[in-house]
């Protein structure tokens, strides 16, 4: 029976295309369940740029500026101090939906939400209550969430999957890394939110991944799209220009050892057209093109005129925040991840993957640092250490290793399957937990925060709530609905066709046993 249903589960083209779309299906589900987070500082400010370029044709934020505290000041006029990659993005996808919001039934639709006590109840108890224009906030930013956030990222964790056929043919312990990586780490908590941090991931990892995969003769547009990814990571989120040189290396190397050099200039062809837009969109705001929001942060100075843009060097008490301590310690909300320790060894000693290896750990290192080196590298109101996000899915990689290598050991089993109840219980947790993320006056949102919005039903507001459910009882639609994506995935699985396994190139060999 048991060979019978390895024999079903082998891995073929048809059925590693349909565990990759499983993924991305089944963590859109529980992104979108809940709702993003109203009147949060942070994409407030994003979305003011966006309705005030689509609504008002400037960048100018002045007439929005009172629901952020996240914003430069030039002269007499207001702007968003983030940087600008996810704004940018959302301003087509608004202008193309601003006029169906103003047709009679979107506008009938927003009219009755603004008169429906369950969408009220979505929102926070001491703020001003409801409007049709908070109504037409909200909609843009569900949207706009969707799909710079959590399309995405659970693209992401797809890609994942599908490039750890270089490790292991194995199924199982790819599946665990990429679903552990979407709904087991902080991601799941910015997943569907209006922040920069996993477009980036994803438009780092899509480089990666076409490098990785390249074929033998590199095209001119695998090279030109390259470049665009790297370049707009780095608009969307600077700190990720860390990672942004390692993968530029990394693609540099690839050239050389094919020795194929037209590549590298369509590449930089790509990254220079995205620098070059940044730095109108600087020079045309803040006054030159190397001028960021953060040097005109009227009520941050202290934070961001601390050394370099707010980086000094790496601290002890950073470091320990930022893994293990209950304030923002990324292992104790997922103690799966401790994995990549050993994992890097087991990677090493493999003998493949090596110029791969070298990436995955200097992004690792230098992300942790960065982040450790940060004035505030607490983050705010967060889940987590929220700047270590697009570092995440590098980390995640050894933990393959370990899985495929080490599989059949019982005791590895039962740390895992412990380490992810564990990690899946912490992040969902900390995130559900009232409507807006943990404050960072708490210094142990697990006591202050988690459990008494938990022991008194008041979570994240979702799906369920609009249909009448309160407290838990509101995640009840959500895991009656995975469970039969489970079943009807399981069994979608054992019936594919069953044409030829998936063979590993020369260069991707499995690891020994």
């Amino acid at each position: 029976m048991k060979s019978d249903l390895q024999e079903q589960l082998r891995p073929t083209p048809a059925r590693e295309r349909l565990h990759a779309l499983a993924i991305l299906t089944l963590l859109l589900v529980c992104y979108v369940y809940v709702f993003p987070r109203w009147a949060d500082p942070n994409q407030n400010s994003r979305l003011n740029m966006v309705f005030a370029v689509v609504e008002d044709g400037t960048f100018q934020i002045d007439k929005y500026v009172a629901n952020t505290v996240d914003y430069a000041k030039v002269g007499e006029h207001y702007y968003s101090d983030k940087a600008p990659g996810v704004a940018l993005l959302g301003i087509p996808i608004y202008a193309a939906l601003a006029p169906l919001l103003d047709t009679p039934l979107l506008s009938g639709i927003t009219a009755r939400l603004e008169s429906h006590s369950a969408f009220a109840s979505t929102l926070r108890a001491e703020g001003s209550g409801v409007s049709a224009q908070k109504v037409r906030f909200a909609i843009v930013q569900v949207l706009l969430s969707f799909l710079l956030s959590a399309l995405p990222t659970a693209a992401l964790a797809a890609l994942m999957f599908l490039w750890l056929q270089a490790v292991t043919p194995l199924v199982w312990p790819r599946l665990i890394v990429a679903l552990g990586y979407g709904l087991a780490t902080p991601v799941f908590a910015y997943a569907n939110a209006f922040y920069g941090h996993q477009l980036a991931a994803f438009l780092l990892f899509a480089a990666f991944y076409l490098l990785a995969r390249a074929p033998v003769r590199i095209g001119a547009g695998r090279a030109l799209l390259v470049g665009l990814l790297l370049g707009y990571a780095f608009v969307t989120e600077y700190p990720v220009a860390l990672m942004v040189a390692p993968i530029g290396l990394y693609a540099l190397c690839g050239f050389w050892q094919r020795r194929q050099f037209a590549p590298l200039i369509w590449l930089a062809a790509g990254g220079l057209v995205v620098a070059a837009g940044w730095m109108w969109y600087n020079t045309t705001i803040f006054g030159g093109p190397l001028e960021l929001g953060y040097s005109r942060s009227e009520l941050w100075t202290d934070q961001h005129h601390t050394g370099f843009m707010s980086l000094t060097l790496p601290t002890l008490d950073a470091l320990w925040g930022i893994t293990f301590s209950p304030f923002r310690g990324l292992f104790l909300l997922s103690p799966w991840l401790l994995l990549a320790l050993p994992g890097f060894g087991v990677w090493w000693r493999a003998g493949r993957l090596r110029a791969e290896w070298w990436l995955a750990l200097s992004i690792t290192v230098a992300i942790f640092l960065f982040n450790a080196a940060s004035s505030m590298w607490w983050g705010g109101f967060a889940v987590g250490p929220r700047y270590l996000l697009p570092m995440l899915p590098f980390l995640a990689l050894p933990v393959a290793f370990v899985l495929a290598a080490w599989g059949e050991r019982l005791w590895l089993r039962v740390t895992v399957a412990l380490s992810l109840l564990w990690s899946l219980v912490a992040v969902w947790g900390m995130t559900l937990a009232e409507q807006a993320f943990p404050s960072d006056a708490l210094r142990n949102p697990w006591v202050e925060h988690v459990l008494p919005n938990w022991t008194t039903g008041n979570i994240a507001r979702n799906l369920g709530v609009i249909l009448g459910l309160e407290g838990v009882w509101s995640l009840a639609p959500l895991f009656a609905v995975l469970s039969i994506m489970a079943v009807v995935w399981f069994w979608l699985a054992t019936h594919s066709p069953g044409d030829n396994p998936v063979a590993s190139s020369p260069i991707h060999q499995p690891v020994n046993h």
